[in-house]
């Protein structure tokens, strides 16, 4: 006896038990069992080789792109591709496969250096491996996306022990939040 004759034979006993199971299944996934038979009834979305190629051009051009095409953009790359779509197609396509685009943002510059101003010399040469305490310190500024916007962090860091001796936050990167840094440490 194989496993679809058990199968019908269970049903014969317990005609409810599919019921029963969908019943539980349409209360775990939150659906109405309406909702799940009418879904049932419906016959199956067939889509075209052509098609599941477009959905994947789509796919593989929103990804290099790295998100940012929307759909006006995506059809321009498709029409050159050698496919004949309109944007609202497009749209539809990309709602199905969930893409949204998103724009990248613009690349801020935080260093405002005067050219006529001199280099200060390497006086470090690449040791960065003093042989004592507070003998090399070294800093670095970064800014930090947070609830309250940005924020600048300066860090003064002592080379020989690899510890963090000063540290200062402010909202804005002026000479006076390195110097305050400095001071920390």
């Amino acid at each position: 006896m194989n496993q679809s004759e058990d199968f019908g034979k269970i049903l014969k006993l317990w005609p409810n038990l599919v019921d029963h199971y969908i019943a539980l299944l349409c209360r775990v996934m939150s659906v109405s069992k309406s909702d799940y038979y009418d879904w049932h009834k419906r016959p199956a979305n067939v889509i075209s080789l052509e098609t599941l190629k477009l959905y994947h051009l789509v796919r593989q051009l929103f990804k290099q792109s790295r998100g940012s095409l929307g759909n006006r953009a995506m059809v321009k790359k498709l029409r050159k591709e050698g496919y004949q779509v309109g944007r609202y197609l497009v749209r539809k396509i990309m709602h199905r496969l969930r893409l949204k685009a998103t724009q990248r943002r613009a690349y801020k510059v935080t260093t405002q250096r005067k050219h006529s101003d001199a280099v200060a010399d390497n006086l470090l040469n690449m040791n960065f491996n003093p042989v004592s305490a507070n003998q090399v310190w070294a800093g670095d500024v970064t800014y930090l996306k947070t609830n309250e916007g940005w924020m600048y962090l300066a860090v003064v860091m002592d080379l020989y022990s690899r510890r963090i001796v000063g540290l200062h936050i402010d909202k804005r990167m002026t000479t006076d939040l390195i110097s305050k840094a400095l001071i920390k440490a």
